[in-house]
């Protein structure tokens, strides 16, 4: 009995030992020391009171408390418009009352990161990036808690679906499945994409973007912060870059990156659209007798069949910049593939301004485009008979539209330290 007494005793100081409970709260809470000290109390204190607050989520917090501080450190140096538009954490209840509201439980990744911060306004620009492609533009924002509920979709095609972010511009939304039906898996996060050769209208296929609400928001913030998406004009643009994807010929280097557009394409009929920036910068260090201005463009153009189409045509987006030693030119177009992936590849032809009758050609370095992982409507299959046995994104459809460069098509374009021209790029001149 003593021996139980005295080990019983020594636990016991031992749990109170002060510097254990140190080790808990920087892992599970992220709690710094000056924060410590602002409270003004133990760190077994600390540790059981947040407990006490957020418990549920101690397998998930510190992953997105993580998250969420340094995309509001990146951003708040770079778009501080947007940092200004978050909104502050909420409640238990307020998450309760929700769930109760649509019948559904919320995941607890996805709570986790609602008692952080409360979504966004509906503003420009949406925190979940943005996109600018000549008319088109979309900028998509995180929804608060409220909001979210109400846009709670029962109706087939969407059963069981909450929306995650909206854009005002497109009426653009990517869900999340809080049940496992018409084919989705719990908690899957997609972009929805009517079938338009289905009888059945409630018949939508989805673009996935995520596993998990921890996965999805923790892969953005991680492509954010690293610099994987550009900031441009106080804007993130969904533009992914391979760094790989960069041709230096002679003295000019060309970098391409490119960004799927899941609202201007679709499943049924195969319509897969894409756009892509192209950087074409000349070295500071060149002589300068380099100067020179583009003429055309080449492109070989490849399909996942192994289709091959080649186009060539005057300048580009309907210009003709001029290149000089640290001048840099950028450009935004477009083009689509019959088929969930592609790739591109070619040239440009420029003249040199110092000694006219003097040509070469500039590689553009092959660049793949391929659209994420999607699901075919069951309702679709159901109704035509149409399950087939597929592999990943995969699916069974007709491809019978040959890829197109639309290179008349325009995001943005500018030689900088030169004001953009303003006016829409022509289509197809």
């Amino acid at each position: 009995v003593y021996s139980c007494c005295y080990l019983s005793r020594r636990l016991n100081q031992l749990s109170s030992h002060d510097p254990l409970w140190k080790r808990h709260c920087k892992k599970y809470w992220l709690i710094s020391d000056e924060e410590k000290s602002q409270r003004n109390q133990s760190w077994k204190a600390i540790f059981i009171s947040t407990y006490s607050d957020l418990g549920r989520y101690i397998q998930c917090y510190a992953t997105l408390k993580k998250a969420w501080d340094d995309l509001e450190k990146y951003l708040g140096q770079r778009c501080p418009r947007m940092i200004g538009s978050l909104k502050e954490s909420v409640r238990e209840e307020d998450l309760d009352a929700v769930e109760a509201q649509i019948g559904c439980k919320l995941p607890d990744d996805y709570r986790c990161s609602f008692r952080i911060h409360n979504g966004q306004k509906l503003v420009v620009p949406g925190l979940m990036g943005s996109m600018a492609l000549s008319n088109h533009y979309r900028s998509e924002d995180l929804l608060d808690i409220d909001t979210a509920a109400g846009g709670f979709q029962q109706r087939q095609g969407l059963k069981q679906c909450l929306p995650l972010t909206f854009c005002i511009h497109t009426g653009l939304s990517q869900y999340m499945a809080l049940e496992s039906v018409e084919g989705r898996n719990k908690y899957e996060i997609f972009y929805q994409c009517p079938d338009q050769m289905a009888r059945n209208p409630s018949a939508i296929d989805m673009f996935i973007t995520g596993t998990s609400y921890l996965e999805w928001f923790t892969s953005y913030v991680n492509k954010v912060v690293t610099g994987g998406y550009p900031i441009i004009r106080d804007q993130i643009f969904r533009y992914v870059h391979d760094k790989e994807c960069v041709a230096t010929t002679g003295d000019i280097t060309v970098s391409v990156s490119t960004s799927f557009l899941p609202e201007l394409s679709s499943v049924h009929p195969p319509h897969y659209f894409f756009t892509y920036r192209i950087r074409i910068e000349m070295s500071k260090d060149a002589l300068p007798e380099k100067a020179c201005q583009l003429d055309s463009r080449y492109w070989r153009i490849t399909n996942a069949k192994g289709d091959v189409e080649e186009v060539q045509g005057p300048g580009v987006v309907g210009e003709f910049p001029i290149i000089s030693p640290g001048r840099v030119y950028e450009y935004t177009s477009c083009t689509t593939f019959s088929t969930t992936s592609g790739y591109m590849e070619g040239y440009y032809t420029f003249h040199c301004l110092y000694y006219k009758d003097k040509f070469f050609n500039v590689t553009i370095p092959r660049f793949h485009m391929v659209c994420p992982t999607f699901k075919v409507s069951t309702a679709r299959m159901v109704s035509e008979g149409a399950v087939k046995e597929t592999n990943h994104n995969e699916y069974a459809v007709d491809e019978d539209e040959d890829s197109t460069d639309t290179d008349e098509y325009e995001d943005r374009r500018r030689v900088l330290d030169i004001p953009a021209p303003s006016g829409r790029c022509p289509h197809h001149t």
